[in-house]
């Protein structure tokens, strides 16, 4: 939004389209939109978790590590195998074959089909003067074909899932059950009989706690981030960005370029981003919570306070960087904020509208859009048995924006775990996830040092890349002159 931005682009230099940062209105910005995401997910806790059976896994690895030290021989075990390794890695191994498969799918069908294909028509379909990250060129079929699947799969549960919602709120207003307050069925999950022990008594003590009713009904009212919620709790990869730059182009294009459509765009990504993150992280503890067997309302509170707290210091942080830097924004300084370019020129991309897209861009979208639905369509009219075959578009999606570096990763945790349950199932549900959890938490934790280490100037003594075998044959070249 700042002038200092502004200036790097070739357009939309009116005072409309900018807004320098000022202490006061980013403190009350983050205190009007950060809470809404909160609010929102509450009526949705028990079919997330409960219900959907979500994975969450970093809630779950967290839950995992937390509960192991409260056995006898947890802190040897949760020592043991606190290794500096790959996240992906031990995400793969939390979640389900399914989810892993269909990033693959996901990423071969776009790495490894589409974009080539694409990019062949260079020139034809669209410039070849721009660069790779132009909207206006591969980017573009990158980001919103993403955004169309996701907005599809989003759209077939979103009504899954309300109609689900009020036939729970209607039953329990015609019962005028007091005990359960959340807006779903008052009965309990079909699959509860069934569940363990464990699991009896983590949905017992899970639903206990009664969120008030009011509560409940605003945050359904502001539903939008439960899809982030959701595919957050398949994946664990929050797509508060992509939903982000959703609203830059609705509200870009709404707007118009010359009614501040710009800074509008950006302004409702801001609100968007921070709306599903905050959604998506309340999910990730409320699982958290109920692995732990820990009070769903003692998590709503502290999350409130934190975010309370973040809406004051994150803007002091920043601030401080601001005031003290004034190089902050400039390509080529220490704090360059690349990002900041890229989301204006989504902005100014979208008060263009659709025409600004790449040749036979929209087309792919409208595909993918409907494709989505009737996977997930498929996928319930199959039933259980065989839905397990086909893949998630949600899934799927991801991939496509991302990349494909991560799904290899989570793969071999699959494949790890698969050997694992072959060789020695017993052990490897036993300590399956202590496993995943060490390499979640351990790859986390090593980010505190290995930042000290970079600013301390210290390099890697190794580096490895794995490249293609042209790109390979250019670095020989390279090298041998």
């Amino acid at each position: 939004m700042s002038e200092v931005v502004a200036k790097q682009s070739t357009e939309a230099h009116n005072s409309l389209n900018i807004k320098n940062p000022s202490l006061s209105w980013m403190i009350g910005f983050l205190f009007v939109v950060s809470f809404l995401g909160l609010f929102s997910v509450v009526p949705l806790r028990k079919i997330m978790i409960i219900d959907f059976k979500l994975i969450y896994p970093s809630g779950t690895a967290t839950a995992h590590l937390i509960n192991s030290f409260h056995t006898p021989q947890g802190a040897k075990l949760a020592k043991f195998y606190f290794d500096f390794s790959a996240t992906y890695v031990g995400v793969g191994m939390i979640c389900p074959y399914l989810i892993n498969i269909s990033l693959l799918v996901g990423a071969i069908l776009s790495w490894g089909v589409m974009w080539p294909l694409i990019q062949q028509k260079k020139g034809d379909w669209y410039s070849a003067e721009y660069s790779p990250s132009s909207l206006h060129g591969l980017q573009g079929y990158k980001v919103f074909i993403a955004i169309a699947m996701i907005l599809g799969d989003g759209l077939y549960n979103f009504f899954k899932v309300l109609g689900r919602t009020i036939f729970g709120l209607y039953h329990q207003l015609r019962d005028k059950n007091a005990q359960l307050v959340l807006p779903v069925g008052s009965e309990s999950s079909p699959s509860t009989t069934t569940l363990s022990y464990d699991d009896q008594r983590r949905t017992q003590l899970f639903l206990k706690d009664q969120i008030p009713t009011w509560v409940a009904v605003v945050g359904y009212v502001t539903i939008a981030p439960s899809r982030n919620a959701y595919g957050c709790g398949l994946t664990d990869w929050s797509l508060a960005s992509t939903y982000g730059k959703l609203a830059i182009f609705v509200i870009g294009a709404w707007a118009g370029a010359n009614h501040g459509g710009v800074l509008a765009g950006l302004a409702a990504c801001g609100v968007m981003m921070n709306i599903v993150s905050t959604a998506s992280d309340l999910t990730q503890d409320f699982k958290t919570g109920y692995m732990t067997l820990a009070s769903p309302r003692s998590m709503f509170v502290s999350q409130i306070i934190g975010t309370a707290m973040g809406c004051v210091i994150s803007p002091c942080v920043f601030w401080l960087f601001y005031k003290a830097f004034h190089d902050l924004g400039v390509p080529g300084s220490q704090y360059s904020a690349p990002y900041a370019l890229v989301y204006r020129n989504m902005a100014i991309l979208g008060v263009e509208g659709f025409s600004a897209l790449p040749q036979h861009c929209l087309t792919l979208c409208y595909v993918f859009f409907i494709a989505a639905i009737v996977i997930n369509g498929i996928r319930d009219a199959v039933g259980p048995r065989w839905a397990k075959f086909i893949p998630l578009p949600m899934a799927m999606a991801i991939p496509f924006y991302l990349g494909a570096y991560f799904t290899i990763d989570m793969c071999v945790g699959s494949l790890i775990l698969f050997i694992w349950e072959k060789i020695d199932k017993a052990k490897a549900d036993a300590f399956g996830p202590a496993v995943a959890s060490g390499l979640i938490c351990g790859d986390g934790i090593w980010t505190l040092p290995s930042s000290i280490l970079a600013l301390a100037g210290i390099n890697p003594p190794i580096c490895m890349k794995f490249l293609s075998k042209n790109a390979n044959a250019r670095v020989d070249g390279f090298l041998g002159s």
